[in-house]
């Protein structure tokens, strides 16, 4: 099948940093999170994320992994139940060391109700830019991810046959994943997401050339790949356009959304599934989707 024609993948990132104040339809509860997932996964998503609410919506981690872990089985469960073969994964644990960001993956991995787990390659400074143009200090942080802690995720990863699903931030992110695949030593699973951003000050803006550069560094690799508009919309920017005519695949979701309008998740879904239908690319079935990623 021609990279043109083949079946798209489509992950939806449900919450993450957004607000009910700048859209009431973010879903921050169990309940939320399950209904909005259920309807995406109806109306042809395969893959959710997700981040919990520990008092804080949408802000990263900050529990002990027992708990982290017993947030999302409450979710998983709920919509395992009723789509056994739908893949989800939640966000890193932030702060702490790698086996604590990295730990709830672990217990949720046991519990049979993981076959993707994030593992982010790299290191970034993330933070919003200000109205006048510097980037803003107040909420940022340092996303790092030490050589080894990213070898330590793709051994555990690895021993615990969970495929790696893995944001590109930066391109020196892209280029170690491309080391891994070029040793051969890359988990089966892996998807690639290059993230793109306006907003936020990291990585490229979602422009032709920036995305043509990730395409240079992809040139030779068979690993499926993404994008994603954080700060931005991936649709409006033309972004998802030039992926699915050059056989990448879609993120979409309220996490990364900031376009017009106050849309919901299945809205965004459905704006996504009428441009595969409009670029002739339909979007795969779960069982597709498995296969693509090439799942153990």
């Amino acid at each position: 099948m021609s990279q043109v024609a083949s079946p798209v993948l489509l992950e939806v990132a449900l919450n993450g940093a957004t607000r009910k104040t700048r859209n009431p339809h973010v879903p921050i509860s169990v309940e939320e999170l399950r209904v909005d997932a259920l309807r995406c996964l109806e109306a042809g998503a395969q893959i959710i994320h997700q981040h919990d609410d520990l008092g804080r919506p949408g802000e990263l981690g900050g529990a002990s992994p027992e708990v982290m872990a017993a947030k999302g089985a409450a979710l998983y469960q709920a919509v395992l139940a009723e789509v056994p073969d739908a893949l989800l994964y939640p966000t890193s644990n932030w702060p702490g060391d790698i086996q604590t960001r990295w730990g709830h993956q672990e217990i949720l991995a046991a519990k049979g109700m993981l076959r993707v787990a994030y593992v982010d390659p790299g290191s970034v400074n993330l933070g919003p830019f200000e109205a006048d143009g510097p980037p803003r200090s107040e909420g940022s942080l340092v996303y790092q991810h030490s050589f080894a802690d990213i070898e330590w995720m793709m051994e555990r990863s690895h021993a615990l046959r969970l495929g790696p699903n893995m944001a590109i931030f930066e391109p020196g992110f892209l280029r170690v994943v491309r080391g891994y695949e070029r040793a051969g030593c890359l988990p089966r699973g892996a998807l690639i997401k290059l993230y793109f951003s306006e907003r936020l000050a990291f990585g490229f803006p979602p422009i032709r050339p920036a995305f043509d550069a990730y395409r240079a560094l992809l040139e030779g690799s068979r690993i499926p790949w993404s994008v994603a508009v954080l700060g931005g919309d991936v649709i409006a920017s033309g972004m998802a356009r030039w992926a699915l005519e050059t056989g990448g695949h879609l993120r979409v979701g309220l996490e990364d959304y900031a376009g017009a309008g106050q849309p919901t998740n299945s809205e965004l879904v459905s704006a996504a599934v009428a441009l595969c239908e409009e670029v002739g690319r339909p979007l795969a079935t779960r069982r597709e989707a498995a296969q693509i990623l090439d799942l153990p």
